[in-house]
């Protein structure tokens, strides 16, 4: 089949009677706690809306948000907490309590929406990654070993027949080793904006940053400590975090044990200005997390002409292309990797311009096309 748009896609499925689509998420993108997950679904959602397709998002409520608004033109209804939304969303939809809705789009974020118990229209899964080690971080022994059940054991047998879109290809592989049909699983890279692009002027001294929610698995105190090695080699480098989230009192606590304030910068949650500054100016960005489902923080700074050291696990497989945009390593070498980059100029120079040539391929129309394909190809069928 040839490469269709959103709006020729969304065209054929209105005249096939899809018009109102329901996209079912966790958590809003205007949730303080947002992050990839949230940006890839407002970013398809925004333009299958203006393709003419009318998209209903519901969600958990978010701190300091109404619960419903209208969002570059998709609706969004926020209710329930972050365990009861999926109880309460699917029974919403069991009743109609939110309208009628011709497709259905569930986003898996390690726990499961049931959907294939309930919904009889055409409908897709979203599943960034499976979450694995991260049930450990998250939950006492007993709820995690719950949630590795529910995601592994219980959930996939009701979705081996569901068609699935992912943005890693080891994620990919992972599923269709949980049992689904590898023709029903597709990837596709996540966009990066044209708003992050090259600009400014670099640090005078060799910089590093990393950017995400503090939370135990994006692994920042670990990181730190890997900089830390590096200072061993590159005495003048510093690191500036960028976000907020749970552990931010255990990262200040180690900067004060490790009387790291000449070198860390601990900022919060800044504007989308601020952060492309921030960008623009590191030599490095880094990231020593246990799982993704893609790095959108290190694709974001590659389209500003910062390439990635980050750790060698899915999420950063398909969003840092290692060699060539950046480089992976295991947790326990990430340090001396880090050296190694700062220390070589022309390696660095390298990294960065394919970085940044790489970041402008990657577009979120292509990424909106990807994941309606599955959908419209249930509701129009394949071209004879």
């Amino acid at each position: 089949m040839a490469n269709l748009t959103v709006q020729e896609m969304a065209t054929e499925m209105m005249r096939h009677g899809v018009n109102r689509v329901h996209v079912l998420a966790w958590r809003d993108f205007d949730d303080d706690e947002a992050g990839g997950s949230e940006d890839h679904a407002h970013e398809f959602m925004k333009r299958w809306q203006e393709a003419g397709l009318s998209v209903l998002h519901r969600t958990s409520h978010a701190a300091g948000q109404p619960s419903s608004a209208v969002r570059s033109g998709y609706d969004v209804i926020r209710r329930g907490g972050r365990m009861s939304v999926f109880p309460r969303t699917m029974a919403s939809e069991i009743f109609g309590r939110m309208g009628k809705y011709d497709a259905l789009v569930e986003i898996w974020n390690g726990v499961p929406w049931m959907s294939p118990l309930w919904c009889r229209r055409p409908r897709i899964l979203i599943l960034h990654h499976v979450h694995g080690p991260m049930w450990n971080q998250m939950f006492s022994p007993p709820l995690a070993a719950i949630g590795r059940g529910l995601e592994t054991k219980f959930a996939p047998p009701f979705y081996r027949r569901t068609p699935t879109v992912t943005t890693s290809e080891d994620t990919r592989e992972e599923l269709i080793h949980l049992g689904w049909k590898p023709e029903l699983v597709t990837t596709g890279p996540v966009g990066v904006d044209d708003f992050f692009s090259v600009g400014g002027s670099k640090t005078a001294h060799p910089s590093i940053v990393a950017v995400g929610r503090q939370a135990p698995v994006k692994r920042f105190v670990e990181l730190m400590e890997q900089v830390q090695y590096t200072r061993q080699f590159v005495a003048e480098a510093t690191l500036t975090l960028v976000g907020d989230g749970p552990d931010r009192t255990k990262i200040s606590e180690w900067i004060d044990r490790n009387d790291a304030h000449g070198w860390v910068t601990l900022l919060g949650r800044v504007t989308r200005e601020e952060l492309r500054d921030r960008y623009r100016q590191a030599w490095v960005i880094a990231s020593a997390s246990l799982a993704e489902g893609w790095g959108l923080a290190l694709t974001e700074a590659a389209g500003c002409g910062t390439p990635a050291v980050a750790t060698d696990i899915s999420g950063h497989r398909c969003s840092v292309l290692d060699g060539q945009t950046g480089l992976l390593a295991p947790l326990e070498n990430l340090g001396r990797v880090l050296a190694d980059v700062l220390l070589d100029d022309s390696l660095r120079a390298t990294l960065s311009l394919q970085a940044e040539q790489r970041a402008r391929t990657l577009t979120w129309d292509a990424l909106a096309a990807g994941v309606l394909q599955p959908l419209y190809l249930q509701v129009v069928g394949k071209p004879s």
